[in-house]
């Protein structure tokens, strides 16, 4: 019979870490299938673009009048939503791929703007208007630049499923960066929804807890494992005049 008290302790430190990386991968890849119509949509455009010049260079070389200059030009348009389109799969394979944590000094504003794009497309499909306000000359910060976008995605997603519920009139997703306190900048993505019940503020952070149904409750959680792996923080407060924000604030990378 094997001796339990002589047994040399388990670390389960691997295993947390690899079970970590794994809920990260989900939950980023949900969201990207929560994000397909947006991603369609957006594809969609330069493709029909590249199609539209690619009749147009057809019919102009069935011209007898045919102007070279007008092939260049069709053909220079093709080139340019072909890139467009390969730039839009990129972001994408960027935002799945499950790679190990490399952190280098970013500004979260580049960050926001890379997005922009698909979270843009994405509040349209929603009837939703996104406004950007992000400050001049912010500090560097030291992140995975892919775990940060994760935590914007998570929280646009959350805004815009919240305004989908209230059929507010006039939907509003605000992104905003700033300075914060001493030696620390701010995300905050904000919404003018009903804002949340006071019960549910306690546990927006818990594991499986959603105030919605059909939903896993891991996004907020994923959300702040991200933000105090980086020395972070995440939170809740009721937006101004009426809402919810989301924020994560992070320590500014002295030496980024």
């Amino acid at each position: 019979m094997p001796n339990y008290r002589d047994s040399e302790p388990v670390s389960l430190e691997p295993q947390t870490e690899t079970l970590h990386g794994r809920l990260l991968n989900v939950s980023r890849m949900a969201t990207i299938g929560e994000m397909a119509a947006g991603v369609a949509h957006e594809l969609n455009q330069p493709l029909t673009a590249i199609a539209n010049y690619a009749h147009a260079c057809e019919r102009l070389l069935g011209r007898t009048d045919m102007d070279p200059a007008d092939i260049r030009e069709a053909v220079h348009q093709i080139a340019i939503q072909t890139k467009r389109a390969a730039d839009i799969i990129r972001r994408l394979r960027t935002l799945a791929r499950n790679q190990p944590t490399e952190r280098s000094p970013f500004n979260l504003n580049v960050l926001v703007q890379e997005l922009y794009e698909l979270l843009h497309t994405d509040a349209l499909l929603h009837g939703t208007r996104l406004i950007l306000d992000l400050a001049p000359h912010l500090p560097s910060v030291m992140v995975d630049p892919g775990q940060i976008q994760q935590v914007v995605f998570n929280f646009v997603r959350n805004g815009l499923e919240a305004l989908g519920a209230a059929g507010r009139a006039d939907p509003i997703i605000g992104i905003r960066t700033s300075p914060h306190g001493d030696g620390e900048v701010e995300l905050a993505v904000t919404d003018n929804g009903p804002g949340l019940a006071p019960d549910a503020m306690k546990r927006l952070f818990d594991p499986f807890f959603s105030t919605k149904t059909n939903r896993t409750g891991l996004g907020l959680a994923i959300s702040s494992t991200i933000a105090r792996a980086h020395d972070g923080s995440v939170g809740y407060r009721p937006a101004e005049p009426n809402g919810a924000c989301f924020y994560l604030r992070l320590p500014v990378s002295f030496g980024g």
